[in-house]
């Protein structure tokens, strides 16, 4: 009986899937189609994971509305600061960044002339309602908590802070040097996009986090494969035993993926991806 269910773990696959740019169309939907070929990877017993720098109430309205709740659903948020057991409604692992770091990315980014905020269990923290926050919250649909100092805000460690720049990437890149000379062991500074540039600790990230969950579930790394398009994806396609790049993702991630999908997140290029490498249909 131990060989057979060891076989079966050794069958079993998981997804690792970043959301925004590639399991979500661009109105952060799932698409009929993918929601059809997700559903048959799990019902043949595959695991989908989600990952995303999203906070993790953001990723459950997604999931709640997409209805992708499937047995034993674990996330990943923050980009790897919080992985979540959506059954028992626990964390699994977590990883906050203390808070006199954070405190000194906060002044950081003020001199830079950088919109900064960071987060507490179910908000937004930052100093005042501008044009980045309103930005970022076209999506993510937190509550916004305001102080003249988010920092001393927090009652606790959080797991990510959070700068924007809407039009200066340079300004971004900048502040991303500077943390990074002051903080390099024991915080990530990395792009989400053009516009974001997030901080967590040294312990978390998405690639870390997949090599986490596989452990978790008795599953082999060469088992896994990920998804994604920004360059917060690309230490989880080099875990994974396979690094899938979106059509649409940067130029930097495709380097690193192992397959490209032949359509967009616009046009079901995740779940075409599926049906191929890990559903062998095509």
């Amino acid at each position: 009986m131990k060989n057979m269910t060891d076989k079966k773990q050794t069958m079993t696959k998981i997804l690792f899937s970043d959301m925004d740019g590639t399991l979500l169309k661009n109105d952060s939907t799932v698409s009929e189609k993918t929601k059809r070929v997700l559903d048959r990877m799990a019902a043949a017993g595959h695991r989908l994971v989600l990952t995303s720098g999203r906070p993790l109430d953001s990723m459950l309205e997604v999931m709640e509305q997409a209805g992708l709740f499937y047995p034993d659903t674990i996330l990943i948020a923050y980009n790897g600061s919080l992985i979540w057991d959506c059954t028992a409604h626990v964390p699994l692992f977590s990883f906050t960044v203390p808070l006199d770091i954070c405190r000194e990315i906060a002044e950081a980014a003020k001199r830079h002339g950088i919109h900064y905020q960071t987060y507490t269990e179910h908000e937004i923290v930052c100093e005042r309602e501008d044009d980045e926050i309103r930005y970022y919250r076209r999506r993510i649909h937190l509550p916004l908590l305001l102080s003249p100092d988010p920092v001393s805000a927090l009652s606790a460690p959080p797991w990510k802070m959070h700068a924007i720049h809407l039009t200066d990437h340079a300004k971004l890149a900048a502040l991303k040097e500077e943390v990074e000379e002051r903080f390099g062991g024991q915080v990530i500074a990395q792009f989400s996009n053009s516009q974001y540039l997030e901080f967590y600790s040294s312990l978390a990230g998405k690639g870390n986090a997949i090599l986490q969950v596989c452990r978790y579930f008795g599953v082999p790394v060469e088992n896994s494969f990920s998804a994604g398009d920004a360059p917060n994806d690309i230490s989880m396609l080099q875990a994974a035993g396979c690094g899938i790049a979106m059509k649409n993702a940067d130029p930097e991630v495709k380097e690193s993926a192992d397959h490209i999908t032949r359509y967009d997140n616009e046009h079901d290029g995740l779940a075409d991806a599926i049906e191929t490498l890990i559903l062998g249909e095509g």
